[in-house]
Order: structure tokens, then sequence, then C-alpha cells
């Protein structure tokens, strides 16, 4: 896993420091990462309005077109 970030390089490091993960696995991703210079922070991707609507749809039966055609002529 390549730092993505400063504040990732900064976080390894300090994990380093603290012991909690060995030089070996810190020098790895620091070299994936190279020498390119690193955004600050990585926003998160945002998810595009079609999936968006579909987290927000209710559990449960599922409707075809056809069905709800059939529910607006009553």
């Amino acid at each position: 896993m390549p730092i993505k970030s400063q504040a990732q390089r900064r976080k390894f490091a300090e994990l380093l420091m603290k012991g909690e993960i060995s030089e070996e696995v810190y020098e790895r991703w620091n070299r994936e990462a190279g020498s390119k210079v690193l955004p600050e922070r990585v926003k998160p991707k945002t998810q595009s309005a079609t999936s968006r609507k579909a987290g927000k749809r209710k559990a449960g039966k599922e409707t075809t077109s056809r069905s709800r055609r059939e529910k607006k002529k009553r």
C-alpha cells in the first residue's frame, strides 16, 4: 500500500516511532510513493448520482415497470 498523502506519511512515521509497524514496512510504503510531491490530504471519491439513488431505495419487493404501470391505472 503506497503512501498517498503527506498526512499518511506523518502518521506512518509516528507508528514507526511507537513501534507499531516495522521499519521494513514503513520503508516499503514510503519507497512505493517515491519522491513525488504528495498532496497534504486525499479526499474520498464522491458518489455518482445513480449510486446515491440506489442507496436510498427501500428494502423490500422489487417492482417492475409493468407493475408500476398497473398501479397507476388503478
